[in-house]
């Protein structure tokens, strides 16, 4: 019997809430998707709901281990693999059937050629708990469409755009090949799983179908802000190997090289942006210390990232500037915590006066009283606050 094309490793960790509407969306595949629930030390019933699953589905599997963190359920997994291709679904996310079903035409259709695709891209959404408008994460300003290519042909991210765990299905052995092995106890190692195999990756499709649901809203969620800061120490760890995990320049395909200092830059902003917001001494000695460590770990792509604006601006010794793009209210923590740094302060209200004023330029031709528009901003602003 052939491998399945697509293994789905589904870490759950007290899971019991969400893992039913996970595995609805992983079974009726036949011995094409492979779903491997790794119960990792649950205290509620997740494991017996992940039992009974397997019980009445010959293409789900269970591990049960001892807790040991999101990295080290993927990790687990990943070693019990079988199928060409793997992905991780998250026990409170989903995957949409018809785009499921768009992905295994591709890895059906790529195994009868012969081929071994290293990395098909798809978009996410993110399900945002009580909001009936879902964004959706493309990647067409990124990616060719239509056919497989290389890191040559990829195209220049914007600010923000990275590819995200939920947009990765790789070739199994390409994952291990690479020698990803996720640390325990750790959260956002998923910024490692997208990063790490890339080197190994040679030949890439992109599938333009919405096939992973992302939910967000939950007050524990690791990418809930207070949550972000508690976990600062760990973020900076992911961090370093991310670092340690970018090749010598001139050892892969330049495009390749600039897209994962710009994924590094945007952790390592991340990182330094969170600390500022907390202000205590331990989370801005801990900033610098980021910033050091990436120059000692890797000194030719940290050179790189402060070369970049907003990296300039957070990193130790940078002179820092808030384009602060709050009216009301306009003392927000990001402000206080910018202020106790030292930082200079462009206010919202300011800028949003010389925009409205360019915008009359514009349309009419005429330049428009600045002090009227200043004056009625700050009425609205007052009434909005209050005063």
């Amino acid at each position: 019997m052939s491998a399945p094309l697509l293994t789905v490793i589904v870490p759950a960790y007290n899971s019991e809430d969400y893992l039913d509407r996970a595995l609805t969306t992983l079974v009726g595949y036949g011995d094409e998707l492979e779903a491997i629930i790794v119960n990792d030390g649950s205290k509620d019933r997740t494991a017996q709901i992940a039992d009974e699953w397997a019980a009445r589905y010959p293409s789900v599997t269970v591990i049960h281990q001892e807790n040991k963190g999101h990295g080290g359920a993927v990790n687990a997994g990943l070693a019990a693999a079988t199928g060409t291709h793997v992905r991780v679904v998250d026990s409170d996310d989903w995957l949409d059937r018809r785009a499921t079903n768009a992905v295994l035409d591709v890895l059906r259709e790529e195994r009868e050629a012969g081929r071994d695709l290293d990395l098909l891209v798809t978009n996410y959404v993110y399900d945002k708990q009580g909001k009936s408008v879902k964004a959706v994460i493309r990647y067409r300003n990124v990616l060719p469409r239509g056919r497989t290519f290389g890191w040559a042909d990829l195209r220049r991210c914007r600010y923000d755009q990275y590819l995200m765990m939920h947009a990765l299905t790789m070739r199994t052995e390409v994952v291990r090949a690479s020698g990803l092995i996720m640390p325990e106890h750790t959260f956002y190692v998923d910024y490692l799983y997208s990063h790490v195999p890339l080197p190994h990756v040679r030949t890439i499709r992109y599938l333009d179908v919405d096939l992973y649901r992302y939910f967000i809203g939950r007050d524990d969620q690791s990418v809930n802000e207070k949550v972000m800061i508690s976990r600062l120490d760990q973020l900076a760890r992911v961090n370093r190997l991310m670092a340690q995990a970018v090749p010598p320049r001139d050892s892969v395909d330049e495009r390749l090289w600039r897209y994962m200092v710009h994924y590094l830059r945007i952790n390592a902003v991340v990182c330094s942006v969170m600390a500022q917001l907390s202000g205590t001494p331990e989370h801005l000695a801990l900033k610098d210390a980021i910033w050091l460590d990436m120059e000692m770990v890797n000194p030719q792509a940290t050179a790189a990232i402060v070369r970049d604006p907003l990296a300039a601006l957070v990193r130790p010794g940078g002179h820092q500037c808030l384009l602060d793009v709050v009216y009301a209210p306009r003392d927000t923590a990001l402000r206080r915590a910018f202020e106790a740094g030292g930082a200079v302060i462009a206010e919202g209200t300011e800028m949003l006066i010389h925009q409205g004023a360019q915008q009359v330029r514009l349309m009419t031709g005429r330049d428009p009283d600045t002090g009227v528009i200043r004056a009625a901003l700050e009425a609205e602003v007052a009434s909005r606050e209050g005063r």
